[in-house]
């Protein structure tokens, strides 16, 4: 497992010597290979290319039956898929995709967790000081035979995987900082530091199973802070020496079993269960009913993306708040429930691109008139909460989407009547 983390504050103490590198040989000093894991492809779509690059087109404002074709395909259908290995970081946008238990493969595997109050805490986008985490990017790396310097001894074929996370570097101010701009200007050095960790711990590997709190819950997790380079917690805010920063990767025996609004077990033969997504295995979010949402605050945020809400499954053609009401659906050929709908909390007033947050939208529009759910009259709701029939399926983008019934919602609470968690 190989980390590449370069940092100039040692080579470069005086202003002389920053302008000296500035123009001489900076390719030798500041060039930095990108990684690529040996043995393995990368999953999702060619960096730059997304299904959604056309989300801002008025066409998606609108309903259309279900029955109705477009270009030939059904015109309810799923847009995009999005699968978040590392929870509150960037997505990995899919073209097709495996359904496991706990949700889309990788999805909500890893999450990042300070220590306080005597225990590991679970950290994202929600809690005050953690917007870069928007800027921290996973990618999923997978073990490809094909590949020319494929070997089953490798450890990154030995792990199943590894999951590369990227991040912005930190420019020193001032002169110290004038050789590295221009580097990065140049592109003769990368913008980001990056580092792999393995995607399943091998037998052999000495990742402890700890605790972790995550809301109500505090399942196993294995321990993956041994990992994290300084320069990631320098990123963070955090000081390396004493470490009170960490990754964890969910344990599978460990997963953490839903209950409340579910289906029960012995209507699927199954238990439903989940890794660190909040509650449920997968969040759908129809552009339609974004849409209704972005052009009521674009007064603040004119062009608010729908990647905002961090949803597993987008999905194009019915009207506005339609899918409110959906009891069972199917998509492609598998059955799925949705248990209930998406309560919503700040973490979308989280620009994804730039990690600032809105002192108030898109949450002070959504609560004027999306509280909707007798369950929590406090807070809105857009999206639903989906349970599979089936633990293992296939998901591909341009799936039909098909409703099976319709019925009523009331959302169950996560906490108890009074009970204060933080970050909420």
């Amino acid at each position: 497992m190989s980390n590449t983390d370069i940092t100039l504050g040692d080579l470069i103490n005086f202003p002389f010597l920053a302008v000296f590198l500035a123009f001489i040989p900076l390719y030798y000093v500041l060039k930095t290979p990108p990684i690529h894991p040996k043995g393995c492809r990368r999953l999702g779509l060619p960096p730059g290319q997304s299904n959604l690059d056309d989300e801002f087109d008025p066409k998606y404002s609108e309903g259309f039956p279900s029955d109705q074709k477009d270009q030939g395909l059904p015109s309810w259908r799923v847009k995009a898929l999005f699968s978040y290995p590392l929870k509150s970081c960037g997505a990995v946008e899919l073209q097709v995709s495996n359904v496991v238990p706990t949700g889309l493969e990788f999805d909500r595997q890893f999450v990042f967790a300070e220590y306080s109050k005597d225990e590991w805490n679970i950290r994202t986008l929600r809690n005050a000081g953690f917007n870069r985490l928007a800027l921290i990017h996973p990618e999923i790396w997978v073990p490809d035979p094909s590949a020319s310097d494929y070997d089953t001894n490798l450890s990154e074929v030995r792990s199943g995987g590894v999951m590369l996370i990227s991040y912005p570097r930190l420019v020193p101010t001032g002169w110290n900082g004038l050789p590295m701009k221009i580097g990065m200007t140049l592109k003769i050095c990368t913008s980001r530091h990056a580092f792999q960790v393995p995607l399943h711990p091998p037998p052999d590997s000495n990742f402890p199973l700890v605790p972790v709190r995550i809301w109500k819950d505090k399942p196993l997790a294995h321990d993956l802070g041994c990992l994290l380079p300084g320069s990631l917690h320098a990123y963070m805010g955090f000081d390396p020496k004493t470490s009170p920063l960490t990754l964890f990767r969910a344990s599978a025996p460990h997963t953490r079993q839903i209950f409340r609004n579910a289906p029960r077990k012995e209507d699927l033969g199954f238990q439903p269960n989940t890794a660190f997504a909040d509650a449920y295995p997968i969040h759908l979010l129809s552009l339609s009913s974004h849409k209704d949402v972005a052009a009521r605050c674009a007064y603040a945020i004119p062009r608010l993306s729908v990647r905002r809400f961090r949803a597993n499954i987008i999905i194009q053609g019915p009207a506005a708040f339609e899918e409110d009401h959906w009891r069972r659906l199917s998509i492609g050929a598998t059955e799925i429930h949705a248990s209930c709908r998406t309560v919503r909390c700040r973490l979308p007033n989280v620009d994804p691109e730039s990690g600032d947050r809105h002192k108030a939208e898109p949450d002070r529009t959504l609560k004027a008139y999306r509280r909707i759910d007798d369950g929590d009259r406090t807070n809105a709701c857009l999206g639903m909460q989906l349970v599979p029939a089936k633990e293992a399926f296939v998901l591909r983008v341009g799936d039909e989407v098909r409703v099976l019934e319709n019925g009523e919602h009331r959302y169950i609470k996560m906490l108890a009547p009074g009970e204060i968690v933080e970050g909420v």
